[in-house]
């Protein structure tokens, strides 16, 4: 339980509009704030905030609440939950208790799988930096691709070793309960008596919300055996990916700076431009581009970058989500790559500078798209 006092100075400190404006774009328009409501689909801006009141209100649906409000409402947090958020967020104390088994056991399932994300993704970490067999196959992975340990931390990569129940036997003997394990997608059942991990042999791609949040998990396979090179979280109730980019979390203030967001294939790609400098990059995390995702890119920025691969099949995945960017009233771009590279390989030939040059050279070659009058 969070004490009173505490309770009483989170809401003295926050800012309405530093808590909103973390998940959506907002303008100054006279005393308040406008963005675009992210509770629905909206084209002309009707959500308020006010920062004097403390307080937003959408004129569209009807929205309206503080800053505990708004993140129990869009993120799902409990009451609890939107605290801490905002405790961390504004760096004030809580003096909290670690939950008990029979806390977790009774939590509902949408609390258990986020608890158990984070479990599983601490599991991983510390799998590539502490364990031997994590160093020695996870780690020189990373580092043979070319990321640096600061990378590899930012995104909080891991290693999910090679014996085939390793995670979940760690999460039985920390008290989590094997049917939360189940729906987590983390593992599946080989029989009544056997339940292995999803990932084993893998190294780990956490897939984060907007607030930080673990939802989910990419997994790369090491093993030449594997019938899958890359995999990823089934769907749950926390994680749907058709909803979800990969990077948003790191590159969303980037991206409303800067007004663009560059679009990229996979996990790599993302890491790759970040290590170069460049933070306004998402992936549709393996799937192909959805209009949820590029609703999410619209509360930030409505100029839309796409960066594929230099071969035909990558120039046919950039259109395929052409109509789609455009149905939404955003503007987009296509940079091709020269042949057998993407923006991960391409960029380990360039320095940061010279890559950066290359993007702003082949973006000064196209025009917006909605005018059919691009240069390949």
């Amino acid at each position: 339980m969070i004490p009173k006092h505490t309770i009483d100075e989170i809401f003295e400190t926050v800012k309405i509009e530093e808590v909103v404006g973390d998940f959506i774009t907002l303008k100054k328009r006279g005393v308040n704030l406008l963005g675009l409501c992210p509770f629905h689909n909206e084209k002309t801006p009707s959500f308020t905030v006010s920062p004097t009141k403390g307080i937003y209100k959408c004129f569209g649906c009807g929205e309206g609440g503080n800053s505990v409000s708004f993140l129990m409402d869009k993120e799902h947090y409990n009451y609890p939950e939107a605290l801490k958020y905002l405790a961390k967020k504004y760096n004030i104390e809580i003096e909290e208790e670690e939950m008990t088994s029979e806390q977790t056991q009774i939590a509902n399932e949408k609390d258990s799988l986020y608890i158990l994300s984070t479990f599983a993704n601490t599991f991983f970490i510390k799998s590539l930096w502490e364990k031997e067999e994590g160093q020695n196959i996870g780690l020189s992975y990373f580092k043979e691709r070319g990321f640096n340990e600061e990378i590899i931390k930012k995104f909080e990569l891991g290693y999910s070793p090679k014996n085939q129940s390793a995670l979940f036997n760690e999460a039985i003997n920390n008290s989590f309960d094997k049917e939360v394990f189940l729906k987590s997608g983390l593992g599946f059942k080989v029989n009544d008596k056997v339940i292995v991990d999803r990932f084993k042999d893998r190294v780990m791609f956490p897939i984060h919300s907007f607030s930080g949040r673990i939802l989910g998990f990419g997994g790369r396979a090491l093993s030449k055996n594997a019938k899958a090179k890359y995999q990823n979280s089934p769907e749950s109730s926390i994680y749907n990916k058709s909803k979800v980019l990969y990077g948003i979390f790191f590159a969303k203030n980037q991206i409303s700076k800067l007004d663009n967001c560059y679009i990229v294939e996979g996990y790599t790609d993302v890491l790759a431009m970040h290590q170069k400098g460049i933070e306004n990059v998402v992936s549709a995390s393996g799937t192909s581009l959805t209009t949820e995702q590029v609703k999410l890119i619209s509360r930030f920025t409505k100029n839309i970058t796409i960066l594929f691969d230099g071969d035909a099949a990558g120039i046919k995945a950039s259109f395929r989500g052409v109509d789609m960017i455009l149905k939404e009233g955003m503007n987009v771009k296509i940079i091709p790559f020269p042949d057998n590279h993407d923006p991960d390989s391409y960029s380990k030939t360039l320095s940061s500078d010279d890559f950066k040059l290359f993007l702003k050279n082949q973006c000064s070659r196209f025009y917006n798209i909605q005018n059919f009058n691009f240069i390949f």
